[in-house]
Formats: C-alpha cells, sequence, structure tokens
C-alpha cells in the first residue's frame, strides 16, 4: 500500500527523519499528497493493456472464435535525489545560541529538494538529464494534451464568453482523467481563473491545510518556481500557433498503485536522512538528505495536460 509523506512522517520513529520529511510536505504541493509505493531493487516493471480480447455473441451448438489480449510491460527506473548541508563547526559555536543551525540549513535544504521534484514531476526529461525520471510533460501525449485555441486562449478575457470558452476547454482536460485529483498551474493563471470564478459566481471553497480554492471540488494548485526562486516550473513562454506566452494547466489522478491506474509515487527506502557528524576533510558538521525515487503513470487517463493558456 502506498502512503503519502504526511502518513510516513506520522510513522517515522526517528525526529530527524520525522523533521525533514514534515518540512517537506509543507513545502510542496505533490509531496504534500502524492502516495509513494515501495519497490525493491532500482526499477519497477508493471504491465499495461494493450489490446483486449476478442468477444462474440453465438449461435447454439457453435464455437467462440478463440482470442487473447496483449499487454506492454513497462519499466519504471528508481533515480536518486538528494545533497548535503554542511554547516562549520564555529558557526554552531558561536551562533547556535540564536538558532539551530544545522537545523535551519536542513530546512533549506529539503525546500530546495522539494522544488527539484516538483520540477521534474512536470519537467524532467531523461533524455536531457540521465540522471532524473521523466514527468508528465514528456509521459502525455495524444488525446491527453488539449490545444487551448489557435493561438492559445485568455483565462479571464474581457467577457463571460471568454471566461466560459476557458472553462469548456478546462472541463474537456478533467474529463480524460479517471479520478482527478488536483489541477496545477502558475500562480499568475490561477490568480485568473479565481478572477474567472468570481465573475462567473462559481463557489470554489478553500479545503485543506493549504486552504487551496477548487474547482469541480478539484483543489487548484500553483506549483510553484524551481529552486532559484524566479523560474517557474510551468512557464509563460511555451509556443502554440502564433501564440508565445502560453502556458499549461495539468490535471492529476494520483493512485496508491496500479489497480487505481492513476499517477503514483515511487521509492525505495522512504526519506532518508542520515547524520553524518563531523566529517574528517573539513571541520564541519554534515546531514546528508535522499531519495531514491520515481513516478509511475498506470493508465492512459491518469493526467491531462491542457496548453495554450494565456495569462490574460
Amino acid at each position: 500500500m502506498a502512503v503519502t509523506l504526511a502518513q510516513a512522517a506520522t510513522l517515522s520513529q526517528n525526529d530527524l527523519q520525522r523533521g525533514v520529511v514534515e518540512t517537506f510536505v509543507q513545502s510542496s504541493v505533490v509531496l504534500d499528497r502524492l502516495p509513494f509505493m515501495t519497490v525493491s531493487g532500482n526499477a519497477y516493471a508493471y504491465n499495461v493493456e494493450g489490446t483486449l480480447p476478442g468477444v462474440a455473441f453465438r449461435a447454439v451448438n457453435a464455437a467462440y472464435i478463440e482470442s487473447t489480449g496483449t499487454v506492454n510491460q513497462l519499466t519504471e527506473t528508481i533515480k536518486i535525489l538528494g545533497g548535503d548541508a554542511d554547516v562549520d563547526r564555529f558557526i554552531v559555536q558561536t551562533r547556535g545560541n540564536l538558532n539551530s543551525q544545522r537545523a535551519v540549513q536542513t530546512a533549506m535544504k529539503v525546500k530546495s529538494l522539494s522544488y527539484e521534484f516538483q520540477n521534474a514531476f512536470i519537467n524532467g526529461d531523461s533524455a536531457v538529464d540521465a540522471n532524473s525520471f521523466d514527468g508528465l510533460k514528456k509521459r502525455l501525449v495524444g488525446a491527453q494534451v488539449i490545444t487551448a485555441g489557435t493561438n492559445g486562449i485568455p483565462v479571464l478575457g474581457t467577457t463571460d464568453a471568454d471566461r466560459l470558452a476557458f472553462l469548456d476547454q478546462l472541463d474537456a482536460t478533467i474529463a480524460r482523467v479517471k479520478n482527478p485529483s488536483a489541477i496545477y498551474t502558475n500562480a499568475f493563471i490561477r490568480a485568473k481563473m479565481l478572477s474567472a470564478f468570481r465573475r462567473l459566481n462559481i463557489a470554489h471553497d478553500r479545503v485543506g491545510d493549504k486552504q487551496s480554492p477548487t474547482y469541480q471540488g478539484i483543489p487548484v494548485l500553483d506549483i510553484g518556481t524551481k529552486s532559484d526562486g524566479t523560474t517557474q516550473i510551468l512557464p509563460q513562454s511555451e509556443t502554440v500557433g502564433a501564440g508565445t506566452t502560453c502556458s499549461s494547466v495539468y490535471v492529476v489522478g494520483f493512485g496508491q498503485d496500479e489497480m487505481d491506474g492513476g499517477v503514483t509515487g515511487l521509492w525505495n527506502g522512504g526519506i532518508q536522512v542520515r547524520d553524518l557528524g563531523e566529517v574528517s576533510d573539513k571541520p564541519v558538521y554534515r546531514t546528508r538528505i535522499e531519495l531514491y525515487g520515481g513516478m509511475a503513470v498506470f493508465s492512459g487517463q491518469a493526467a491531462a495536460r491542457l496548453q495554450g493558456v494565456l495569462n490574460a
């Protein structure tokens, strides 16, 4: 059974590890809800339906024509994401009375890792970085990618007709996801969506600890920036037709395992936190944080992408 990081924090008996996991949850709108399934080894192989077997009506005393379905085996490779946080002994001794300097640096490292995982969740491409896993942008193809307008489409526009046109496209995207759990966008598109909801008197009650607004009961989440704090994970620089300032909205359905047919995280060993103490080559205390993990998209209806969304 898969567990979320919030559940993992509750189960952890290690204070340092629990604190790190809780910081992951606080820092990430992906890691706070993505279920992780434990796998053995450095890869996970699973089957996806290819073609279904044939069936038919038959007459009395007639025979069936035998047929079998086909399955395609896919393999997800476990990747290594992590980092070291070093704090000089001098800083710990002279500044430790104000804050736990190691705790501060560990929290900052965790935040950076959260941003990196969220970016890979969308933009990961093993052809560009062999050490990364493939994200939704690379995985989603065909009917799971909807293009909004010839040259993009505004979210708010100038009339209710503009707003309804965008929502028609968003509805079509949601309809292509089996069990939609989250809508991911950037901060600018999210703000425009909330403005459109208000103008159209669409209820968007806030839910969860992070008070996320909803559409059709689905949380609308700003997936944020990369670790530099400025570059959007979902930038407003995609090209659709003649439009060069477009972005995308992703609708994701999370699942516990293959049977759910959703998007599921994979890990071996969970979040691993090691206090290495003072290292031998320099006078610093070192904490190492690692995740041996990745993600799987267990069906063709696990997620969908709406591209061509204008910040207008």
